[in-house]
């Protein structure tokens, strides 16, 4: 007899029904390593994509100085470093299509926006280059258990030069042409005079108003105060793009600035050193004030004590067109370079667009004042080549021919003194001879702010600046009086158009005025 017990015993046993579930399993389990370890692969390739374009996006950005050629070497550079190999993808080479071309078409773009809005059409306008590193593929090693054979990864990066302006004070004006000028087209206002006036009022700031950038020189007002009247300025470079403002008006440092023509207020000693050695004045302090008493009485006075104070016979023109007759300058005192005549008649000034003037300055009342200096028979058209100079043309002139243009005058005890006398013998004016590359003292860099439209109260980041302009010191910022009618502000800054900033050519250059630096960076 058959026995049937070991065939129902394999019938009962469960001990392997595991092994069924398992094997039915094992396709999903493969899977879901595969997916682990290829998907670290495709990670890993992705990163040496994104790596690649960044470097080579950084390195284009370094040719782009403005200069002809810049978008061809820009594309080399950016193509040249990414041909090399990864060890990830399936196909090993890097690379980036050629592209030379200053558009915004193709693998390579280059713009003139970081916000990649405005395409390049130049060498002199390509400030950013974005590239597309080509696709490349990683063929899976477990995941085809799945059905899934391989994926791509792709790469893209943009990048510009970051530029920065060092060795400067740090002030900016808000575009006192906002309203009809937002690119503040700088020839157009070589040798007028513009009244800054300090934003003493609160509230953001307007078109005119001037104020301060934050350098981390430190905090408080003797900190502004060594960035403006310092030869060695503290602080950082700042950003020829964007730009920090400090918070506060401050117009008590405007004394620091004053040193720049010799006139020393009482306590600069922590702004400006033991004996004020670190804020030398100019070779050139022709000015309107004038001076009495010895070396020590260095400060502006409002009476008639020992040191700076106003002209006995100041100049005060009474119309914003027509220069003084022979005889009202008659018995005047010796002139400082005036404000243009629609801005000196009165505070406020009547100059057809506001805090702008128009250039038009009383030069025949100039050199006529200054007779110790200027004889009758002097050609100004054959001296400066033309019959209208500029504050900073005739500045310069005095400067190089000191010997016979920069002579005391006295009127009456009152004496003018158009070279340092608190702190001989001052620094020699830029580009005269024996300027010995130092900076001007009269001459500063200032940035160009659209206030209205970018909001600028206080403390503001980010700031978007238009460009930076040359700038040269008229006077002093002193208040002025004719009686008892006030004509200038102790916060008002006077100066005149000279020129925009020249801030070299890509790759770093220096002069004495400022120091540009570049550094590429990345923008996405």
């Amino acid at each position: 007899m058959i026995s049937h017990a070991p065939i129902h015993r394999f019938l009962a046993d469960q001990s392997g029904a595991v092994a069924a579930t398992y094997g039915l399993s094992l396709f999903a389990l493969i899977m879901v390593g595969g997916v682990g370890f290829d998907y670290a692969r495709l990670a890993g390739m992705d990163s040496e994509l994104q790596n690649g374009a960044d470097q080579a996006a950084l390195a284009g950005a370094t040719q782009l100085d403005g200069k002809s050629g810049a978008c061809s070497r820009a594309a080399a550079a950016a193509i040249g470093l990414v041909t090399n190999t990864t060890i990830l993808a399936s196909t090993h080479s890097i690379s980036v299509a050629s592209e030379s071309a200053c558009d915004a078409t193709g693998t390579v773009r280059f713009w003139q926006n970081r916000d990649a809005t405005q395409a390049a059409t130049s060498d002199a306008n390509a400030r950013y280059i974005e590239l597309d590193v080509a696709a490349r593929s990683v063929d899976y090693a477990l995941t085809p258990v799945g059905g899934l054979l391989h994926a791509t990864s792709k790469a893209s990066a943009m990048a510009g030069i970051g530029s920065s302006i060092c060795k400067v004070p740090p002030v900016f004006m808000c575009n006192p042409a906002e309203a009809s000028d937002v690119s503040f087209n700088t020839p157009d206002y070589i040798g007028k005079g513009i009244r800054l006036i300090a934003n003493d009022g609160g509230g953001n700031y307007g078109p005119g108003n001037f104020g301060y950038l934050q350098s981390n020189a430190g905090n408080g007002a003797q900190a502004v105060a060594q960035t403006l009247g310092r030869t060695e300025i503290p602080g950082d470079c700042l950003g020829i793009d964007g730009v920090d403002t400090k918070p506060g008006v401050q117009v008590s440092v405007l004394d620091a600035l004053n040193t720049r023509f010799d006139v020393y207020a009482n306590g600069l000693n922590q702004a400006c050193g033991n004996g004020n050695g670190l804020c030398p004045p100019s070779a050139n302090t022709r000015k309107d004030l004038m001076h009495k008493g010895g070396t020590g009485n260095c400060a502006f006075q409002t009476g008639n004590g020992n040191g700076w104070h106003e002209a006995p016979h100041p100049y005060v023109p009474t119309s914003a067109t027509t220069p003084l007759t022979a005889a009202q300058i008659t018995g005047l005192s010796p002139m400082g370079y005036p404000r243009d005549m629609c801005h000196a008649v009165s505070l406020t000034g009547s100059c057809a667009k506001g805090q702008i003037g128009d250039g038009n300055w009383d030069r025949n009342a100039f050199f006529k004042t200054n007779g110790a200096n200027y004889p009758s028979t002097f050609d100004v058209g054959g001296t400066f080549g033309t019959a209208a100079p500029t504050r900073y043309q005739v500045y310069r002139y005095e400067a190089a021919n000191a010997g016979s243009r920069l002579q005391i005058q006295a009127d009456g005890s009152d004496t003018s003194r158009p070279q340092p006398y608190c702190q001989a013998p001052g620094v020699p004016v830029g580009g005269v001879s024996g300027g010995n590359g130092a900076a001007d003292r009269r001459v500063i860099s200032v940035a160009v702010i659209n206030c209205q439209s970018q909001g600028i109260g206080g403390a503001s980041s980010g700031v978007q600046v238009q460009k930076w302009v040359d700038v040269f010191l008229v006077e002093p910022a002193v208040a002025r009086k004719s009686g008892s009618t006030k004509l200038t502000e102790q916060s008002d800054v006077y100066v005149e158009v000279i020129r925009e900033t020249s801030l070299g050519s890509g790759g770093g250059s220096s002069a004495a005025q400022m120091i540009r630096r570049d550094v590429p960076y990345l923008v996405k």
